[in-house]
């Protein structure tokens, strides 16, 4: 049986041996219909054919794993569809789509050539409201419909219309409105209505179910069940566990774990109970999600469907991304913790419509989220229109921007539609078990105020290490993906990838240290900053060490404790309660913080531990570095040569493992600091853009502006390793030739797009 063919039969058995009670009601098909007889006999037929040929060729000890059969099998990881064909018919191109909160100036001939005017190619409706289609369709304006699940029930309030659930949101119960068979049958009423009322225009190109969607209220602190099915998460269990899945009859919140926290050693660590519900409640309320989507799929089948005002990766709210980006067609999502880039990395083949949200703060700010977003393989804004009117007269700001508008939409976004992103062979891990364990570290600082904790994306351990390891990345001139958990397990560490870099990876099951050991023993590099796997995927300290201590090289003591780790009082770097509201990384991490500092200028994680242990493993390399990376975060906003040096500690075993930048700005200095050169590749060429690569600022209900942006006017010179052919300033339209070097003039809040034919490199 072919690789194909076996993904084939993984996709169809699925389904196999799920009860009703499991899906919380919801059976397994497309309609909302269990299937038939011969659907069952065939599905069965087809997973004993995948046992024989598909797992015959697997180690025994893999086959035994319950815990890779569950992600290999499981409904919980099964894709919606996500053709790439299909979706650009959908969505063809870079498409800016006004929310009318403030449009002042109706819907009229002259609103409607303004639009066109100025580079608003897009529009909204919200849940089938058909008062201005038909101003829609006369100027073809691509829309998108928002609530199309109606609102309140998948995105519960708005502002302090939290405050008086408070206690539910924090407490062991059940959500305030359950996820169940009897809000399904509800919110496929409300999809039947609002699509219908839609989708006889040629302009519709995608359905947002919700706003803000999430089984919490957005990511805050948020502890109760997701549903009132009472056998769910025991059936959930045994799927996960197997045959030892822990019995647990009550639900647990932080106030059982955080206690504890100071008193546990590493074998002795034990939050898996919380882990557990947390990953239950993404599991089933992104299954939940899925299969609206798919309902909406059987009213619509050209349309795609998700939503909108995505959140940063959070042990909070669903926002597993190896989850969410297999259950939705259509994503809008805020750029904070790096959600754009997993989301850009996760998204297959870049077929899928995904968006982001533009809020107007200065033409500067507008004209580089333009460039960069669009750089980043963004497929264009819905904008928060607040302000863009003295009650019918435009802003000046529009007269401003809008060539960046319709360059974008008439003709850069034509050229990326199809294109698909080129790394350099570097892979960042993306751990949801090790965001969540982060999580249980990171709180235990507040104390009983954990409650009140937000804005993860800026104080979290995981994410601030991501972000280091990013800009590094980007400041070396070396692109990378993130690689999920799920596809790790599933296919292992793909060949294209020579390096493997493990980002705050602290919780790993035993079937991804078996596949990163596979992937580094086949010759590739794995480069770890601190304590991998010392825990597994359910928070369960590892008694033996970590997972991957053979790998490394080394031995962590299993009876470690929050004393032998950073500042030796808290399992966490930062203490994150008094440094909540901190104005610089460097504050962040000065600030009362008593880290042992490497003389490499990063702080040592295990204190009596050494650092950056190079390990030769059969034909590969493991490197532990034992230091965290997040003062690059620091360094980096100190200017262009602490950067260039302290990075240094890092990447150089990126490059050690044969990855180099092959494209640069010849001399680039203080002033080109921060810039960044993204690449696709599309019908036999290569797209690439010089961008700048500034801080985002954001917030769990929107952003993705920019701090600190430069926007100078400078002559560069892209220099490459190797000859290029066919070379175009693809703005201009210029034919550049062939040759290793070419010189433009670079507006930093702009960028330079070039293509060339082919590529430099094997």
């Amino acid at each position: 049986m072919s690789p194909s063919q076996i993904a084939d039969c993984r996709l169809q058995i699925s389904d196999c041996g799920h009860t009703p009670a499991r899906l919380g009601g919801l059976r397994p098909s497309d309609s909302g219909r269990a299937p038939g007889r011969m659907g069952g006999f065939r599905i069965c037929l087809l997973l004993g054919l995948f046992l024989v040929f598909g797992g015959a060729n697997r180690p025994a000890a893999a086959q035994e794993d319950p815990y890779e059969k569950y992600v290999r099998t499981s409904r919980d990881f099964q894709p919606v569809k996500q053709d790439k064909d299909w979706a650009l018919k959908a969505w063809p191109s870079w498409t800016y789509m006004p929310w009318y909160y403030q449009w002042t100036v109706g819907h009229d001939d002259a609103a409607g050539e303004f639009s066109l005017k100025h580079g608003y190619n897009g529009a909204f409706v919200d849940r089938g409201n058909t008062g201005y289609l038909e101003w829609i369709n006369k100027f073809k304006l691509r829309f998108y419909m928002d609530h199309t699940a109606g609102k309140g029930d998948l995105h519960l309030w708005d502002g302090s219309k939290m405050k008086p659930y408070a206690d539910q949101v924090h407490g062991p119960g059940v959500r305030v409105r359950p996820v169940n068979a009897a809000m399904k049958d509800k919110l496929q009423a409300l999809i039947k209505k609002n699509i219908e009322a839609v989708k006889s225009s040629p302009c519709r190109a995608a359905y947002a179910l919700d706003d803000e969607a999430g089984w919490g209220h957005f990511v805050h602190p948020c502890m109760w069940c997701v549903t009132d099915e009472k056998s769910a998460y025991q059936e959930w269990l045994k799927e996960v566990y197997g045959p030892k899945a822990p019995q647990r009859t009550n639900w647990i919140t932080y106030n059982d774990i955080q206690p504890k926290l100071k008193g546990w050693t590493v074998a002795t660590f034990d939050a898996s109970q919380l882990m557990d519900q947390w990953t239950f409640n993404d599991s089933y309320y992104l299954n939940f999600v899925g299969e609206l989507v798919q309902y909406a799929n059987g009213i619509d089948g050209a349309t795609p469907c998700g939503f909108v005002g995505g959140q940063a990766p959070n042990a909070f709210g669903g926002y597993d991304y190896a989850k969410v980006m297999r259950k939705v067609q259509f994503i809008e999502s805020y750029n904070i913790g790096s959600s754009q880039a997993i989301i850009r990395s996760f998204n297959p083949r870049n077929a899928l419509p995904a968006v982001t949200t533009h809020f107007h703060k200065a033409i500067p700010d507008t004209v580089w989220q333009v460039w960069y977003y669009l750089a980043h393989g963004n497929k264009g804004f819905i904008g928060w229109v607040e302000g863009w009117f003295q009650d019918k007269t435009p802003a000046p700001w529009h007269a401003q921007v809008a060539p960046h508008y319709l360059e974008a939409g008439g003709k850069i976004g034509p050229l990326m539609s199809g294109a698909e992103w080129r790394h350099d062979g570097v892979a960042i891990y993306y751990s949801h078990s090790s965001i969540q364990l982060g999580w249980i570290l990171d709180a235990e600082a507040h104390g009983k105020t954990w409650i009140n904790r937000n804005n993860d994306d800026r104080l979290g351990a995981s994410h601030l290490v991501r972000h280091a390891w990013e800009n590094m990345l980007r400041d070396e001139g070396i692109q990378y993906n993130f690689i999920s958990y799920a596809d790790v397990i599933r296919d292992g560490v793909p060949k294209e990838y020579k390096v493997l870099i493990l980002s705050a990876c602290l919780a790993l099951s035993d079937v991804e240290a078996r596949r990163i050991k596979e992937f580094c023993r086949a010759g590739g590099t794995v480069i770890a900053d601190y304590m991998p796997g010392l825990w597994d995927q359910h928070g369960l300290g590892r008694p033996a060490g970590g997972a991957l201590d053979d790998v490394f090289g080394v031995k962590h003591d299993p009876g470690m404790s929050a004393k032998d780790v950073f500042q030796g009082t808290l399992w966490c770097e930062v203490d994150q309660d008094v440094n909540f509201s901190y104005k610089s990384y460097q504050d962040f991490l000065t600030n009362r913080n008593k880290c042992v500092k490497d003389a490499s200028g990063f702080n040592k994680a295990v204190r009596e531990m050494g650092v950056c242990k190079v390990n030769k493993f059969e034909k590969g390399a493991a490197v532990l570095m034992n230091l965290s990376p997040q003062w690059y975060n620091a360094y980096r906003a100190a200017g262009c040569d602490q950067a260039a040096a302290k990075r240094q500690a890092f990447t150089r075993y990126v490059k050690d493992a044969g990855v180099a930048r092959w494209v640069g700005i010849k001399g680039a200095g203080e002033k080109e600091h921060g810039y960044e050169i993204a690449y696709w590749t599309k019908g036999g060429r290569t797209i690439l853009f010089v961008c700048f690569n500034p801080e985002v600022v954001g917030s769990m209900t929107g952003g993705g502006n920019s701090a600190g942006l430069k926007t100078d006017k400078l002559p560069i010179t892209l220099e490459f390793s190797a000859p290029v052919t066919d070379a175009r300033d693809e703005r201009s339209g210029k034919a550049l030739g062939d040759g290793k070097s070419f010189s433009f003039d670079w507006t930093m809040n702009e960028a330079v797009v070039l293509s060339f034919k082919g590529g430099t490199k094997e």
